[in-house]
This record gives C-alpha cells, sequence and structure tokens, in this order.
C-alpha cells in the first residue's frame, strides 16, 4: 500500500502548546524591550544635545544684537570704568561700571546671609533633625523655593524697607542691605536642598567609625561630614552666586535704582539685570542703546559661564586630590 502523495508534500504540524506559546512571548516581549531601550536612548541624546544647541543659539542671539554696539558705538574703557550710564542723553555714555559694582556687591552680601543660613538648616535637618520633623522642615523648605522672586520684592519694599529705616535710621531703606537680605533668603531654601543631599550622601560608615574613635557629635560634622561632602557643599555655595547674578524682580525693587558707586551697605544700587528689564521695552531696536543693553546680557551671561567652570574646575581638582 503506497503512502499518499499529498501527504508527503504538507509540512509536519508544529505543536501549539503552551511551551511554545510561552516561547514566542518572551521573544516578542524582548523585541519590545530592544526598541524601548533604543528609544529612550535617542529620546536622552536628542535631549542633550538640544540642550547644547539652546544655549549656543541663546549665546549667538544676544550676540548678534550686540555686536552691532561692541564693534560701533562702544568705548571699551567707558563701558568698565566709568559710572556714567546715561543712555538717553543728547551725548550718551555707556558706562557700566556702577552697575557692575551694584550687581557684585548685592550678590557678595546675599552670600554672606545665605551661606550660613543654609548650612547650619542643612546641617540640623541631615544631622539632628528625625522623623517627622525632619519632613516637615524638607517641605517648608522647598515651599519657600517655590515664593515668586516678585512676592520677596513686595517684602523687600514693604517690610525690610521700614525696619531697615527704624533700626539704623536710615532715610532710605532701599539699598545693598535691603536687596542682599531679600536675595540672601531666596537663595537659601535652593543651597540648604543641596547641600542637605550633599550631607546625606556620605555614608554612615564614616559617622559610625568616628564615633567609634570618641568623637562627638560636632567634631564628626565638622572633621568627617563636611570634608566629605565638600563637592556637594561647593556646588550649592555656586548655584546661589549664579541666583544671586540672575535675579531681576526682587533686586529691582528692593535696590532702590539708582546708578551710583556704593558708599555703604545703605545706598541704593541698580543692578544689571534690573537695567535691562527697565529699559529694554523702551528702546528702538538697532539702536545704540538697544545694543549696549544686550552687551549688558553678554556679560552676564559670560560671568555666569565663568563661575560655572570654576566651579568644574574646583571640583575636578578637588576630586583628584581625594
Amino acid at each position: 500500500m503506497h503512502p499518499n502523495p499529498a501527504s508527503q508534500l504538507d509540512p509536519p504540524a508544529t505543536p501549539a502548546g503552551p511551551t511554545a506559546r510561552a516561547r514566542h512571548g518572551s521573544l516578542h516581549r524582548r523585541d519590545l524591550a530592544w526598541y524601548l531601550d533604543k528609544a529612550v536612548g535617542i529620546v536622552v541624546f536628542v535631549g542633550g544635545v538640544s540642550a547644547i544647541i539652546f544655549i549656543l543659539g541663546i549665546f549667538a542671539f544676544i550676540t548678534k544684537e550686540g555686536m552691532t554696539f561692541i564693534f560701533g558705538d562702544m568705548n571699551l574703557k567707558e563701558f568698565f570704568t566709568s559710572p556714567n550710564w546715561r543712555p538717553t542723553d543728547a551725548v550718551p555714555e555707556y558706562g557700566a561700571l556702577a552697575l557692575i559694582v551694584g550687581t557684585a556687591s548685592v550678590t557678595g552680601l546675599a552670600m554672606l546671609v545665605s551661606v550660613p543660613f543654609s548650612l547650619g538648616a542643612a546641617v540640623f535637618i541631615g544631622e539632628f533633625a528625625t522623623g517627622k520633623v525632619r519632613e516637615s522642615l524638607k517641605v517648608l523648605v522647598e515651599l519657600l523655593a517655590a515664593i515668586p522672586s516678585v512676592v520677596w520684592g513686595f517684602i523687600g519694599f514693604m517690610i525690610m524697607k521700614e525696619l531697615i529705616e527704624d533700626v539704623f535710621g536710615v532715610p532710605v531703606g532701599l539699598g545693598i542691605l535691603n536687596a542682599g537680605i531679600i536675595l540672601g533668603l531666596m537663595a537659601a531654601p535652593i543651597m540648604t536642598t543641596i547641600a542637605e543631599d550633599a550631607l546625606k550622601a556620605v555614608p554612615d560608615t564614616y559617622r559610625e567609625a568616628a564615633e567609634a574613635m570618641g568623637a562627638t557629635r560636632w567634631q564628626i560634622i565638622l572633621k568627617v561630614v563636611f570634608p566629605a561632602a565638600k563637592n556637594g557643599l561647593l556646588g550649592a555655595v555656586l548655584l546661589g552666586v549664579g541666583r544671586g547674578f540672575g535675579e531681576t524682580m526682587a533686586v529691582l525693587m528692593a535696590s532702590g535704582h539708582a546708578i551710583q558707586l556704593p558708599g555703604s551697605i545703605f545706598d541704593s544700587i541698580r543692578a544689571l539685570t534690573a537695567t535691562i528689564a527697565a529699559e529694554l521695552g523702551e528702546t528702538a531696536a538697532g539702536s545704540p542703546h538697544h545694543g549696549a543693553l544686550f552687551t549688558l546680557g553678554i556679560l552676564l551671561f559670560v560671568v555666569t559661564f565663568i563661575i560655572n567652570l570654576s566651579a568644574d574646575l574646583i571640583v575636578r581638582g578637588i576630586r583628584k586630590k581625594n
């Protein structure tokens, strides 16, 4: 009896049992995970590259707007050595020295206020507070960081102004002291959060080893925890410096907005950012005044870049020593 020819041509049926279906599902999930991994990698790459492109684009934009002034009406010596900023006079003057000194003085005072306050708050939250107290304080610090800058400006204009006038007997309470305190309070929450994270990142074994050697709590903090967390603490301080240079509205409202070289912390000043915010809307596009304001923006961009670059070099040097 001969076999059926048709049966020899048909391929044997593949059993579709549970094992085969499970293997097929596993391969499908593996392919899906591969495609998902590739998609996430592309998104991360595009995000990283786009950040660089955006920064270069912003710098190219402000440089393009300021180049007509830099290579046309700008007197380099007058710009950096003269305190006279009179762009609307019959014979305009574009001296930015008073603006630079005012910005630096407010930022410096703000750091004197915020650094001890921020480090102290970070040490208490990270090393002393426990349980619900720690969590509540962290939430409150984050809420302080969410207060808009214009609200801080109102506090400086309405509360700190009268307080400074009553305590120190000065005629006007809008100046370096007012703006520095407000700016220091604004920068403190962010600095506290970053500093607390840096202290928390120190391994507990460091603390336990110091305790085993008989060190007190403060000795552990000052001689063990702080040196181990110095990279993060430095980053927190430099972030506060950057916040001070870039803040606009609060400084505009609390500083008095007067163009002069300060002789004391009670004198009114005008910051670079406040000058740009106050005058840019009243200038004609393409005018020397318009280009001068963008030149101030270029100066702010370069100063911020130098601060960040210095922080990176310092941190790299610390890591190499360690």
